[in-house]
């Protein structure tokens, strides 16, 4: 299918794809795409327009912004696919959902707000690819401009989520499940969504178990 959304698939069938480190005209490719004039950008200056202020927030004022029983979607960028996990009403647990088929930005956006407004995404929980040693590269920075210029297109909140063992924990549960590898090409971008998602959810939880102690304090 070219453009918007792949078909659905079964969510016990997730699947994965090698994610060695990836080549710097990959990420390059992807920051150009992210900071081109599909990203908002003015072409005579060169500069980026002003964004939603509450478009990146932490965990914590998400917690404390969350509506009850609205679901939260996490995200995991590619450079082909856009992954999507979808949580239950009560944020309780990540459920993998059909792959957005990269095309260019305006498109993308469009894909994924569509998505958002069918299922009533209160937040975006993107993952941030990085380094083992806690550095940002290429593809943190194509990630950061991806959600500035989201936030120029919508009131929905991202938080960023360090995604280094999403990927890892993904590839472990898959092979296990010893699935072709033409399949898990076709299914890893989705399948780390949801490892990212649910590790923000337990976060969530934890949050609210605090706040919850902190209320019942004398």
């Amino acid at each position: 299918m070219e453009g918007g959304m792949s078909q659905p698939f079964d969510v016990h069938d997730v699947l994965l794809r090698s994610r060695a480190a990836p080549q710097a005209s990959r990420a390059i490719k992807l920051i150009d795409l992210c900071l081109g004039q599909a990203y908002g950008s003015d072409q005579r200056t060169g500069k980026i327009e002003s964004v939603n202020p509450m478009a990146i927030l932490t965990m914590e004022e998400l917690a404390e912004r969350l509506p009850p029983y609205q679901s939260v979607a996490g995200l995991d960028l590619g450079t082909k696919t856009i992954g999507i996990s979808v949580s239950d009403l009560g944020r309780r647990f990540a459920t993998p959902r059909e792959v957005i088929r990269r095309v260019k930005f305006g498109a993308d956006a469009q894909a994924l707000l569509s998505f958002a407004e069918k299922e009533k995404i209160a937040a975006f929980i993107i993952g941030l690819p990085v380094n083992m040693d806690g550095s940002e590269g290429p593809r943190c920075q194509a990630t950061r401009a991806f959600v500035r210029t989201m936030g120029e297109k919508t009131d929905i909140p991202f938080v960023l989520w360090d995604e280094r063992l999403s990927t890892v924990a993904a590839e472990r549960v898959l092979i296990e499940m010893d699935v072709s590898r033409k399949k898990r090409a076709e299914r890893i971008d989705s399948a780390a969504a949801s490892f990212i998602l649910q590790g923000a959810l337990d976060r969530l939880a934890s949050l609210a178990r605090g706040a919850s102690g902190d209320r019942d304090a004398p």
